[in-house]
């Protein structure tokens, strides 16, 4: 009761048998376990192979959480991208009443949000294509892409906040003046229904409706005003979905790498596979040694005793393997002690 062993873990007649990791998890690099994918296990990309039907692959229908956060980030992240990229087009085609102001006015912020809502919806295709086909090159490209992101999302709000909260109607007096134009003013005039900026006699653009005795006042107010307004709700939307950024960036590095519990293909690397020259070159030294220690016939029979353990007549050949046709031609100290104890057994 008392001893210093390891305790058992009750287990509860309730609770189910535990079950290992589909791919392994941590447990498949234990001592004595299969570090390739067995008949029944779950491929690198959660697919499974079955000749018997053709070659079709079957879709596993289990997601780990990793993948549920990433799909739930990337969702919410598509949405809002599509959203705004729907709203920056519908801008610059001129859809709503006052757009054409602001294409006039704001476009430095117009064009980085567009930029920044394009990209927006190339991650997130990125990210789709990196979550529902288990690819590990792709989702770090989408981590690396939703940093640009937030770095094109955060732009135009601190254009707008900056512009809005600092002397906002000096930048607009010198905008009128310098900036638009003849063809710029004659947008506004045409939009806010007025003419010149103070009044038709100051910096006004003559048109049908704007002319020396009109009676439209000045754009300097109506601008000033919309102006105001359509900062303050730019700058809102945008620093309202930083948190929401920043959130997919968080679940895009923590997650990216757990889309499966096996990592990359199931495989065992290139370097680490064994054929059959490199295990006649493991049991060539192991022969030596024996020899060195023990004399040749006492390693002659050991081998003969290991050759019949071990199989290696009919250990099949690895087709991944290019050196697996090649044969020695090399005479080694385990070949000459195979011949000799194949002699021995016939003599006998």
């Amino acid at each position: 009761m008392l001893s210093g062993g390891p305790k058992r873990r009750k287990v509860w007649k309730t609770a189910e048998a535990a079950l290992p990791k589909r791919g392994g998890g941590r447990e498949a690099f234990r001592r004595d376990e299969a570090r390739m994918p067995g008949e029944g296990d779950d491929d690198y990309d959660g697919m499974t192979f079955d000749a018997r039907e053709g070659g079709s692959t079957r879709p596993q229908a289990r997601w780990n959480r990793f993948k549920w956060a990433l799909f739930v980030s990337n969702l919410v992240f598509t949405v809002y991208s599509i959203a705004g990229l729907v709203v920056c087009l519908t801008l610059w085609f001129n859809v709503w009443g006052k757009a054409d102001i602001v294409r006039v006015g704001n476009q430095p912020e117009l064009v980085v949000s567009t930029l920044a809502a394009a990209l927006g919806v190339l991650t997130a295709l990125v990210g789709w294509s990196g979550i529902l086909l288990n690819n590990r090159a792709f989702l770090s490209l989408y981590c690396v892409l939703t940093w640009a992101c937030f770095a094109l999302l955060v732009a135009p709000g601190y254009i707008t906040y900056k512009r809005r909260a600092f002397n906002l109607e000096g930048k607009l007096n010198q905008q009128w003046s310098e900036a638009l134009g003849l063809a710029g003013r004659l947008r506004v005039q045409n939009v806010l229904h007025c003419c010149g900026y103070f009044s038709p006699f100051v910096e006004a653009t003559v048109s049908q409706t704007c002319y020396a005795r009109s009676v439209l006042p000045g754009c300097k107010a109506p601008y000033l005003r919309f102006e105001r307004a359509t900062l303050g709700w730019w700058y809102t939307a945008v620093f309202a979905l930083v948190p929401a950024q920043i959130a997919v960036m968080a679940v895009g590095l923590l997650c990216a790498n757990h889309v499966t519990y096996r990592f990359g293909k199931g495989m065992m690397p290139r370097a680490y596979r064994l054929d059959m020259n490199s295990l006649a070159i493991i049991m060539d030294n192991y022969a030596s040694q024996l020899a060195e220690q023990y004399g040749v016939d006492v390693a002659a029979e050991v081998m003969a005793r290991s050759r019949s353990n071990l199989q290696l007549d009919a250990m099949p050949t690895m087709p991944y393997s290019r050196s697996s046709t090649v044969s020695l031609s090399t005479p080694t100290r385990y070949n000459v002690f195979s011949s000799k104890t194949t002699q021995s057994a016939a003599a006998s």
